[in-house]
């Protein structure tokens, strides 16, 4: 059984003025994803600025977020590192904390061969009982999770159900569902490929955009699954100024400015990423009037 269904937001992690973590903005926002109809929570991955969090802080989101969402909505915490040891050590704690399963992203900077990788998600899932879902990005880690190393850990290694595909490339994807037979469940990664992805047999998408439309992704999956699939993709495109404006600097740095001039007071990013640029906050405001947001 697939670990959610439908929209999932990348949720990202607010910060007080002073760096540091704002747990009870981090309640709030929770509360305005449950109540706008996302439907899972992913906690601490790239768009939670895991990478400058300490352990003790990543794991603390992680607890924070569950206790919060009280299993209204599946919460999957992103647990992965290019240590194999650490991302054991955050996969045990997130499962402690009442995670419904994890995130685990390819091994970054190791660049790690396929054997390699296949060794590192097996060994984190054989320390944890809840699902594993994969991380396959390789424009930020530098190696690719191929399709045969995904269908065989889904079919090898009974925890680990599917993957977070963002590597936009739409004939690896064809031929991983070719292969998978249905034993791999699939997430688009990239907001601007939902409906593509979803007609190859994907489960839904883990979602930046989430972040300040929870109601409109999850709209775009729901009419996908309820067969209405002309109302799907006029939403999809309706969408896409706005996703290229959420991604013109790298991501969290458009979607935190984006709540910020919502209102919504996520606070500063954490070194080494910086603000928007002014000239660039202006393209997003304005694509976010124009799709009736800010």
């Amino acid at each position: 059984m697939s670990v959610f269904e439908g929209a999932g937001v990348a949720l990202v992690t607010p910060m007080k003025p002073n760096g540091e973590v704002n747990y009870e903005k981090l309640e709030e926002i929770l509360e305005e994803q449950i109540a706008g109809g996302t439907d899972a929570i992913i906690a601490c991955g790239t768009t939670g600025e895991a990478s400058t969090l300490t352990h003790e802080e990543h794991l603390d989101v992680i607890r924070h977020t569950c206790k919060t969402v009280a299993g209204r909505i599946p919460v999957i915490a992103g647990t992965g590192s290019n240590c194999t040891e650490t991302a054991i050590y955050l996969s045990r704690e997130a499962e402690k904390a009442g995670a419904d399963g994890v995130l685990v992203v390819s091994p970054y900077y190791n660049k790690a061969t396929q054997k390699g990788l296949a060794a590192h998600f097996t060994a984190i899932a054989n320390a944890i009982s809840i699902p594993v879902i994969l991380y396959n990005i390789p424009g930020r880690t530098g190696v690719t999770i191929q399709p045969q190393t995904i269908v065989e850990l889904c079919r090898n290694v009974e925890n680990i159900v599917g993957v977070k595909e963002a590597s936009s490339n739409f004939s690896a994807i064809a031929t991983l569902m070719n292969l998978a037979e249905g034993c791999v469940d699939v997430y688009s990664g990239n907001d601007d490929q939902i409906v593509p992805l979803l007609s190859l047999g994907g489960k839904g998408v883990i979602s930046v955009l989430s972040n300040i439309a929870p109601g409109k992704v999850h709209d775009i999956c729901a009419s996908y699954f309820e067969g209405d699939v002309k109302r799907s993709m006029e939403l999809q495109i309706q969408a896409i100024p706005l996703i290229n404006e959420l991604f013109r600097e790298v991501n969290p740095i458009p979607v935190k400015a984006a709540m910020n001039i919502m209102g919504k007071e996520v606070g500063p990013l954490r070194m080494p990423l910086t603000e928007m640029e002014p000239e660039n906050q202006k393209l997003l405001k304005n694509a976010m009037e124009a799709y009736q947001l800010g």
